[in-house]
């Protein structure tokens, strides 16, 4: 009877392990398949002739999707369960991609990445219901930190991915690719994995309304736009930086963006312990001024100087979102923590992933790049004053 107990406790393992494994693939695909077109983008700017504005566009276009779609993915997991929902983000994400490859104009590519955007956004909901689902609640924090790397991870190694593949392929030959692994990712995980499916609940205006009067929601809308943006938003258009303006090629451009994103995995974890000791608003202040700061520099600095600023900023960049999470979820009650996270996460990947680049790209077109790294970094540091004026649910 105990041997029996034994080898029950260890096929449970090996289950949530395997949910582990399918999830944390299918959202380094998702990341991947979103942010890859940035290292892809100096190649891609001079077959088609694309102006840097142009460019910036086709993350605004993207984000656009993900803005839409994230806001409704509550109605898509209520009608077909968060099973179908993962699946089909990953089977629909990876068609669209490849459609997007093999687009031959400015047009093509927009409406391509806006539906790679759409059905891209389908997945980080219903993957996180599914991950607290299937795993012991006692074994969450290690397996959300688990999923949570596959950001870090894609940012880390979406610029070698395209290196790698551009030795021998042309840039659509990557599109394939990486869309053809976000479709056998997401046919494998509904065919093979055997988690309990379950339905979503619908978005509602009546449940937003609590939130749209508290001042700290706001704030945290605020501040997750610069957190997005000293991310995604500077990482989307610094490959075109350094290739355009620094005269860096862009395998050499894209190897430097890699290895300044080694150390930024530990990161995470060390601003956790920080902010436990010195307290959430203190530190998501500091975070705030130095990604400023170091993005300010990025702008500034010339020579051997842009390549310390480049390995400096996402050091301070990706300390943002622990304490910003930490944050969010205690500006209300725990009824409205979920509602708050979807309401903030699509405004702030809108503004922060899609119109901070766009705004970039076409400040470049004027001759004014570098200035675009300057006024956003300042806006960061201006923004450094925010976090002190959030009030939290237990506050009051």
């Amino acid at each position: 009877m105990t041997s029996s107990k034994i080898k029950s406790k260890e096929t449970i393992n090996r289950f949530q392990i395997l949910v582990l494994f399918f999830l944390t693939g299918i959202f380094f695909i998702n990341f991947t398949i979103r942010i890859i077109v940035s290292p892809l983008l100096p190649t891609i700017s001079l077959d088609m002739g694309l102006t840097h504005d142009q460019g910036g566009s086709l993350f605004l276009i993207s984000a656009s999707g993900y803005f839409i779609a994230l806001l409704c993915s509550g109605f898509v997991s209520s009608k077909i369960g968060h099973k179908k929902t993962i699946a089909f983000s990953a089977i629909a994400a990876g068609i669209a991609f490849i459609l997007t490859g093999l687009s031959q104009g400015l047009i093509g590519m927009r409406t391509g990445l806006f539906c790679v955007g759409m059905a891209s956004a389908l997945y980080l909901p219903s993957g996180m219901a599914m991950l607290t689902s299937s795993i012991d609640q006692g074994n969450w924090g290690e397996a959300i930190g688990i999923h949570e790397l596959a950001p870090n991870l894609s940012f880390l190694l979406s610029p070698l991915i395209c290196e790698v593949f551009l030795l021998t392929l042309p840039w659509r030959g990557v599109f394939f690719i990486i869309g053809g692994v976000s479709i056998v990712l997401g046919f494998s995980f509904f065919r093979f994995s055997s988690v309990n499916d379950f339905f979503g609940e619908s978005p509602t205006l009546t449940a937003f309304l609590p939130l749209a009067g508290k001042r700290s929601f706001w704030i945290m809308v605020v501040l997750f736009t610069l957190g997005v943006g000293g991310t995604l938003g500077v990482y989307s258009m610094l490959p075109l930086f350094l290739v355009d303006i620094h005269g860096i090629p862009q395998a050499q451009a894209n190897s430097l963006i890699t290895m300044s994103r080694i150390l930024t995995l530990p990161m995470p974890l060390f601003i956790g312990w920080v902010s436990d000791r010195v307290g959430l608003k203190p530190t998501l202040s500091a975070v705030l001024f130095l990604t400023g700061l170091t993005t300010l520099l990025v702008g500034v600095m010339e020579g051997q100087l842009i390549k310390m600023a480049i390995f400096c900023q996402p050091l301070m960049a990706v300390c943002f979102f622990t304490p910003a999470f930490a944050a969010l979820s205690q500006i209300g009650s725990k009824k409205i923590q979920n509602i708050a996270i979807s309401f903030t996460i699509p405004i702030a990947f809108f503004l922060g992933g899609g119109v901070v680049p766009n705004l970039i790209g076409i400040m470049g077109d004027h001759g004014f790049f570098s200035m675009g790294f300057i006024i956003f970094g300042s806006l960061s540091c201006l923004g450094s004053f925010i976090p002190l004026f959030l009030k939290f649910h237990q506050d009051n």
